[in-house]
């Protein structure tokens, strides 16, 4: 891929030196060389194979906040708003570690109410098992 990224590079200063500076595309263009270091960060999965070529995790991560964010004005009031923002906290902690977030929470609401307190972090989604 490397040949190709650099290319890339080649292709894009040579366009861009044919743009007057009020295209819009090369303003994109700029945006990439023009702050030190970002086509650097942008080059950096050619170093390092852990580094994904897309974001579509982070988009999939982030679609049920874009989803019910409409939703989300009708808390009622700020405290409505902030145990949504709870509730959704620990839902994602739960799809993170692994965890069926229904199954553990509908599993978490039955046995809240005999757990003593310091039981309680048996029932955080990481330390939660199935029975």
């Amino acid at each position: 891929v490397r040949p190709l990224v650099e290319d890339l590079h080649d292709w894009l200063k040579a366009e861009r030196s044919r743009m007057s500076k009020h295209n819009p595309v090369a303003k994109a263009i700029n945006y990439m060389f023009e702050e030190p270091g970002r086509w650097e960060a942008f080059t950096r999965f050619l170093d390092d194979g852990r580094i994904c070529l897309t974001n579509n995790a982070a988009e999939r991560a982030l679609r049920g906040v874009a989803l019910g964010r409409k939703a989300w004005l009708f808390a009622g009031s700020a405290r409505g708003g902030e145990r949504a923002a709870f509730m959704y906290s620990l839902i994602v902690t739960a799809k993170m570690n692994d965890v069926d977030p229904q199954t553990w929470l509908a599993d978490v609401l039955a046995k809240l109410p005999a757990t003593t307190p310091s039981r309680l972090p048996d029932l955080l989604p990481w330390n939660w098992k199935t029975k």
